[in-house]
């Protein structure tokens, strides 16, 4: 798959789910557009405390951005979210974003998308993926199940 058709199906997703953003995007086609254009960007919007005890996604020659949404230890919103993104893109590029399973990343992307940004998606799954029978993330979606590269805990 090329950027173009994997864009081309993820706004197609969109529109069909009726997202308040461009689309979203498979943790393996995020994966496959940070390879082929460097000018798209992942925007980690998991907390600090979760990128150090849990991990981070590594792709080297990507543009990977850590922004949190929620600011830890408190959980409340992170007042500056979108001056913190207008300093690291622009309205038009291509952005990519990610959290634990697949929440606070659409939550950012349609605050993205409402403040002018065009290209929002949400990386489906998140980081980890949802909860096991067990109680266990990273064991049945997500990009860390997907064997994508991460580094960390």
């Amino acid at each position: 798959m090329n950027k173009q058709s994997i864009l081309t199906q993820a706004r197609a997703l969109g529109a069909s789910e009726r997202l308040q953003y461009a689309g979203a995007v498979t943790p393996q086609q995020a994966y496959a557009l940070l390879q082929e254009d460097p000018t798209v960007k992942l925007i980690d919007v998991r907390t600090r405390a979760e990128r150090d005890w849990v991990g981070q996604v590594k792709i080297e020659g990507a543009q990977l951005h850590a922004i949190e949404w929620n600011v830890y230890p408190q959980g409340t919103p992170n007042p500056a979210f979108l001056d913190e993104l207008d300093k690291v893109t622009d309205k038009n590029q291509v952005l990519l974003f990610m959290c634990r399973s697949g929440v606070r990343s659409r939550h950012a992307a349609k605050a993205a998308t409402e403040h002018g940004y065009a290209n929002c998606f949400d990386i489906l799954e998140g980081f980890e993926g949802a909860k096991d029978a067990e109680g266990h993330r990273k064991t049945i979606e997500g990009w860390c199940f997907a064997q994508l590269p991460w580094t960390g805990a």
